[in-house]
């Protein structure tokens, strides 16, 4: 058995991610945190920046490195294994979006993609050639940060606003270090199935309480939705089948050293059902592991620690 490393007290937030995807507001999040933010570091100064940190006796740094950083992004899993190799205590934030989501967020400002390239267009097919190479470059960036991508928790910002990404960032800094956290997340498949999660329940051919038009305006956050769906078997054996297969990986993924482990459950508005399973889901987990809730589409997010 080997000895734990010892920590340096220093904890280092990595935020990276695709371009457009909330990399910006992510950081405004942990400088309110608290954190001494860095945007847009050369990976070549990482360690030499953290050092110095730790001469001025920092305890909290979050920095932000992007496809600005390409030819030099490989050097960055390196330098984070000896980061941690030293005692940082290092957590990597990947902010990722649909295609459609970035290039729709890059037309409304009209900003260029960091790896666009200025190309000649023809008055008749220019629109159609800017958008396919605003594309290519989107596609191009998920190859050059997929790396960073696998070691690190991801958030998809596809749908969410300025405040419930920020809010969600600082419910991910109340967890614990070196320890398993779940995210039980509740979403609309109408809306696209979250790209940060991990596993996907799809649970709409459960009883769908908007059919009761005393239920539709409520949530699975409501006594009389709960109800409701207690009194369904096959909610209940819905509901046990994901706890038992949790319940089987969950020290596998741990030992595995995950830090993170996204569970998305789904139904039709993402109102009803998945939230119903969600806080259920929670309230059992949150007894052994340190659970996050989050309801995409009811803009609610509540930590619960273990």
């Amino acid at each position: 058995m080997t000895d734990p490393i010892p920590t340096t007290g220093l904890e280092l937030i990595l935020i990276t991610g695709m371009s457009g995807s909330g990399k910006s507001v992510g950081l405004r999040a942990l400088e309110d945190a608290g954190y001494y933010c860095v945007d847009n570091l050369p990976p070549e100064l990482l360690l030499s920046f953290v050092a110095l940190e730790q001469q001025h006796s920092a305890r909290r740094v979050a920095i932000a490195i992007d496809v600005r950083s390409a030819t030099s992004l490989p050097l960055v899993p390196a330098q984070l294994r000896e980061l941690q190799r030293q005692g940082v205590a290092v957590l990597t934030l990947f902010l990722d979006s649909t295609t459609d989501t970035l290039v729709r967020r890059f037309s409304e400002t009209r900003r260029r993609h960091p790896l666009s390239v200025n190309r000649p267009t023809t008055l008749e097919g220019g629109v159609l050639d800017q958008h396919h190479a605003l594309v290519d470059a989107i596609e191009l960036e998920r190859e050059v940060l997929a790396d960073l991508r696998e070691q690190a928790h991801v958030i998809d910002t596809s749908v969410l606003r300025p405040a419930q990404l920020q809010a969600y960032v600082k419910a991910l800094l109340s967890a614990p270090a070196n320890q398993l956290t779940l995210v039980f997340e509740s979403f609309a498949f109408k809306r696209g199935i979250p790209v940060d999660a991990d596993y996907v329940f799809d649970v709409r051919m459960l009883p769908n309480p908007h059919y009761e038009a005393e239920l539709r305006d409520l949530t699975g956050l409501d006594g009389p939705v709960v109800e409701f769906l207690k009194q369904y078997p096959e909610v209940e054996q819905m509901y046990r089948h994901i706890e038992q297969f949790l319940q089987h990986w969950l020290e596998p993924l741990a030992r595995n050293h995950r830090s993170y482990v996204t569970v998305a459950i789904g139904c039709t508005g993402g109102q009803h059902r998945s939230v119903y399973l969600v806080e259920r889901l929670a309230a059992a987990f949150g007894h052994r592991w340190t659970t996050l809730k989050r309801h995409r589409e009811a803009d609610v997010m509540k930590p619960k620690a273990a």
